[in-house]
């Protein structure tokens, strides 16, 4: 891919023939160029050739922005200052989503351009009919010196950038040295399977640190497995492990894209029991194929886009139940991906579900059990990858990873197995059962199944590691706070309200934030939370600003349920009495009819703070923690069931806000 269709000096910009840029640009464009777009690109030459003739830098049209999948109008570089120009032809207003749009580029440069980390970024949306009016430039950047995006019509776009250089100080940017400089995204999960689902692979949507290096290792060695498995015709499995955050639904989501010759029933198929995931990457993936389709002249309904990401993405249930209308036959693909493994049911759990939701009284199959055999099935080979989150088990019925190693024991003698040498770590609950593989044939360790650094923040690394710490009740959460909030704003309050402003404040361009919650939430009702209404992950995760239903609206709030395995970029963490610190030790509650009732069995208490794991894990570039006051004169609400949370957290040395 051209990182850009067209550079130059902007003197030898101005002194070119406006025929010879749109040639140019046109020959190494990535597409069919439209007539609209000819159109587009001549308004933009014709009016900065008569712009910036006295101005000596460099100029670049359709600059790459990988991560997003679009390109920068154009880039110009003068003395300390890039500027961001998104032009909207024709148009006499500024929408949001275009203000929205140009801030999302000048970030993301910011964030993941390496020559852009230093440099003065400066968005600006010009709307060519937009009348003339006094402007007030946003020059109160931020500390990492991305402005607020500048609106400009072409009248005044001259006087916008000459007051930039006025106002902003730095160094001067060599061109030639920022063009060359290395990208290296850390996309959120929808973006990267929008991504991967278009052709990229993941060396061009992530980053080129450990934690990416761990991610291509890790890949590499599972198509290994898979090659090796077509080969010499066997039947094969094996178990990823990795941290919150570390990008197994990544690794997964990159597998399902490979294909492995020619045949399409040798492409992989990613499958996941969360089902608040698999609704929001295919309606993502469905509406992104309907954008493409329509600005390319093509029509697809939101239908048939369904259909097709079908095949790429899809629900394990609904696996399950193909595999269930004819016993015999063997499933399409020869290669199934199961996302969060250790959340498949145990047999209890899936014999209930038969019974009354399938009718079938005779079920004797836990679900580990039931998908093994389904893929049992082909005459020859087959893979399964079973994606394995360590301490995120979050629900009655849960069998862990422990129930697919015990039915590899006792019931698949043939099968190799390939294990992540994690996977003896207690978080992953599979110890004991792992000590009766011992001896066994077909079996192996491999070092690159696990991915051990956390990619969700690409402003630090240990949050998960902090968290895991804060859970754990482990001292040294003190130190690792100290290391994470120089990079990552993580604050404590007791106001909602304070809480919410300051997401507001924090987010730019389309940066997403919300309120998550536990489940087990009910008395955070007097603040406007209500868990029993159902939020729609789809409209929470994907609709705009202007949505009642968006996380960005601050009114419907996530539980861990609608957030495992996506993310935010910030967050609102509102913490409730269910999850206690009293006398040096956490205490799990479930508010039942008007009291609260202690929580005794170990398997709900687990389940309850695994839930406050991936609640504390889910954003990517900060977050604030709530810790309501309390009410004296209710008796679910009494002060003392929060304030030892706050004393304790605010002990950690979390600052408060």
């Amino acid at each position: 891919m051209n990182r850009y269709y067209y550079s130059a000096s902007i003197k030898g910009f101005c002194a070119a023939s406006m025929q010879t840029i749109l040639g140019e640009l046109v020959q190494n464009s990535d597409f069919d160029v439209n007539q609209n777009q000819r159109n587009a690109w001549l308004y933009q030459i014709d009016l900065l050739q008569a712009l910036l003739s006295e101005f000596d830098g460099h100029i670049y049209f359709e600059f790459s922005i990988p991560r997003m999948g679009h390109r920068v109008d154009v880039i110009l570089i003068i003395e300390n200052v890039l500027f961001v120009l998104e032009f909207k032809v024709g148009e006499s207003h500024y929408p949001r989503s275009s203000i929205d749009q140009v801030w999302d580029y000048a970030l993301d440069l910011k964030n993941f351009h390496d020559t852009s980390h230093h440099v003065t970024i400066a968005p600006i949306l010009l709307a060519s009919n937009a009348k003339e009016r006094i402007s007030v430039i946003p020059l109160n950047s931020a500390d990492d010196q991305v402005l607020e995006p500048i609106l400009s019509n072409p009248a005044l776009l001259i006087n916008h950038i000459k007051t930039v250089l006025d106002f902003c100080d730095g160094p001067k940017v060599n061109p030639m040295i920022w063009e060359k400089g290395s990208y290296h995204p850390t996309p959120n999960i929808i973006e990267a399977a929008l991504s991967l689902y278009n052709g990229h692979s993941v060396a061009n949507i992530a980053r080129s640190d450990a934690g990416a290096i761990n991610l291509g290792e890790t890949t590499d060695a599972i198509l290994e497995l898979i090659n090796n498995a077509q080969y010499n015709n066997y039947k094969a499995i094996c178990f990823v492990t990795g941290v919150p955050g570390a990008g197994k639904t990544l690794v997964g989501l990159n597998i399902a894209t490979q294909k492995i010759g020619e045949d399409e029933s040798l492409k992989g198929v990613f499958l996941s029991g969360n089902g608040p995931l698999v609704l929001v990457l295919k309606e993502a993936l469905a509406r992104d194929m309907v954008a493409r389709e329509k600005n390319s002249g093509k029509r697809t309904t939101k239908r048939d886009a369904h259909s097709k990401v079908k095949a790429f993405v899809q629900n394990v249930h609904h696996f399950r139940d193909d595999c269930l209308t004819d016993r015999d036959k063997a499933p399409y693909n020869k290669i199934a991906i199961f996302d969060e493994a250790q959340r498949a049911w145990n047999r209890e759990q899936t014999e209930r579900f038969m019974r009354t939701k399938k009718h079938q009284a005779e079920f004797p199959f836990s679900e580990p059990d039931f998908l093994i055999s389904c893929m049992d099935r082909h005459q020859e080979w087959a893979v399964i990858i079973c994606l394995v989150g360590g301490g995120q088990e979050i629900n009655t019925g849960e069998a862990g990873i422990g129930e697919w190693i015990k039915c590899l024991i006792n019931k698949y003698p043939a099968w190799h197995i390939y294990l992540s040498d994690r996977l003896h770590d207690s978080e992953y609950d599979a110890g004991l059962v792992l000590k009766h593989l011992a001896g066994r044939e077909k079996i192996r360790t491999i070092t690159e199944l696990h991915l051990g650094v956390s990619m969700r923040s690409f402003r630090a690394e240990n949050v998960s590691l902090f968290v895991k710490q804060v859970l754990d009740l482990d001292p040294k959460a003190r130190d690792t706070y100290q290391i994470l909030k120089e990079k990552y704003p993580l604050l404590l309050c007791r106001d909602i309200n304070t809480a919410k402003a300051w997401l507001r404040q924090k987010a730019r361009g389309s940066e997403r934030f919300g309120i998550v919650v536990s489940s087990q939430a009910y008395r955070l009702k007097p603040l406007a939370i209500d868990v029993r209404y159902e939020t729609n992950p789809v409209q929470w995760f994907l609709n705009e600003k202007d949505d009642v239903r968006s996380s960005y609206y601050l009114e419907d709030v996530a539980t861990e349920f609608h957030v495992q395995g996506l993310e935010l970029d910030w967050t609102c963490v509102t913490w409730d009495a269910d999850f206690r610190y009293e006398k040096g030790e956490w205490k799990y509650w479930n508010f039942h009819g008007d009291k609260w009732q202690r929580i005794h069995k170990a398997d709900r208490q687990q389940y309850l703070k695994n839930a406050y794991r991936v609640l504390l894990t889910r954003a990517r570039q900060g977050m604030v923690i709530v810790v309501p006051e309390g009410d004296p004169d209710d008796h679910t609400r009494q002060c003392a069931f929060y304030d030892g949370i706050y004393n304790h957290l605010m002990g950690l040395g979390i600052e408060t806000l």
